[in-house]
């Protein structure tokens, strides 16, 4: 790696073999400052950016291995190079283990110094191209799960309303309960993100009729408790396909599975009462029985808004949260 500037930190306690090192390194380039002890060295990595520092081991006060554990602490990215007598080896390979990137052994050759620096520079570099590499990377990784949730979110999304343009009975029903089933959250004083989710749990709520048989769906007489039984399991079908699509929107995937819970516990599929149905699911429970009502069926014929209002009045508190029919009667 070129110089070209590079600031260096020379620290050692002789300022005679300091000044050598110094002037052996901008000889070539480098810009170089002096500590002549550990604490001097921090207070100048305090001051300033260093990429390079060269320390000694024996100095007094802060010697090289206290100042090369404080630098792999509070400045990790600065590469470490230890000057060592050759009795000092095995002090300088520990310095190694504990994160220095290389050392020079006194007496040491200039070329050898120069050297040596420049290695170390290379390594700092590859380390922190490696490690933008990896956040790079995972911030790919990311995008491209988010896109394919995405994707997948939308191919289900097609399908609801292709399973809707089938049935001249149910066309528009998750659009409208989508429509009413937001306006009532923001009279009910949620968040934009919150009513992100209520609306996007309210789109898929009965994708699960995917897996209701055709003629049951389109019956035109009375259903039996069988077929009943077997129109609610679309619950559970929906929550099913759409867990591995909404791990990161459980609130919605509550909606798809307890849509259909009623507040006195007599609900599907779990049979929860009151306040343990979850609050978003309550919200979207009573659109979906007003549109339900308001919307022709093969077994009858859709009933009018009034009746529909009716019908919300007396179960209120009963089959829904009173506190939702009343949000609702505001925008409907």
């Amino acid at each position: 790696m070129e110089p070209n500037g590079i600031r260096c930190l020379v620290v050692d306690d002789e300022p005679r073999l300091r000044s050598v090192l110094v002037r052996v390194l901008e000889a070539v380039g480098y810009r170089c400052a002096e500590a002549a002890s550990g604490v001097e060295a921090v207070a100048a990595l305090e001051a300033e950016e260093f990429p390079i520092l060269l320390s000694d081991i024996r100095m007094p006060g802060m010697d090289g291995i206290t100042l090369l554990g404080e630098v792999r602490r509070r400045w990790p990215d600065v590469s470490v190079v230890m000057l060592t007598a050759v009795a000092e080896v095995e002090t300088a390979v520990a310095c190694l283990q504990m994160g220095a990137f290389d050392y020079v052994a006194k007496p040491f050759q200039v070329d050898e110094v120069r050297a040596r620096v420049a290695q170390a520079l290379d390594k700092r570099r590859l380390v922190l191209e490696n490690r933008q590499y990896q956040l790079h990377l995972a911030d790919m990784v990311r995008a491209q799960a988010v896109r394919i949730e995405e994707l997948f979110l939308e191919g289900v999304q097609t399908l609801v309303h292709a399973l809707e343009a089938k049935d001249a009975y149910t066309k528009g029903h998750s659009a409208r309960v989508t429509e009413y089933a937001g306006r009532t959250a923001r009279l009910l004083g949620l968040s934009d993100s919150d009513i992100q989710i209520i609306e996007l749990g309210a789109e898929l709520h009965d994708i699960g009729k995917i897996g209701v048989r055709e003629e049951v769906l389109r019956k035109p007489g009375q259903l039996t408790d069988a077929e009943y039984e077997h129109i609610m399991s679309h619950t559970v079908i929906g929550a099913r396909i759409l867990e591995p699509l909404l791990k990161n929107a459980p609130e919605a995937l509550a909606i798809v599975r307890s849509h259909h819970e009623r507040y006195d516990g007599a609900g599907w599929p779990d049979k929860l009462r009151g306040e343990d149905i979850p609050y978003y699911a309550r919200i979207v429970a009573v659109v979906d029985s007003f549109d339900a009502m308001t919307s022709g069926r093969p077994y009858r014929p859709a009933r009018p808004v009034e009746a529909a209002i009716t019908e919300l009045k007396e179960g209120r508190g009963i089959q829904w949260d009173g506190a939702v029919v009343d949000a609702f009667f505001r925008v409907c």
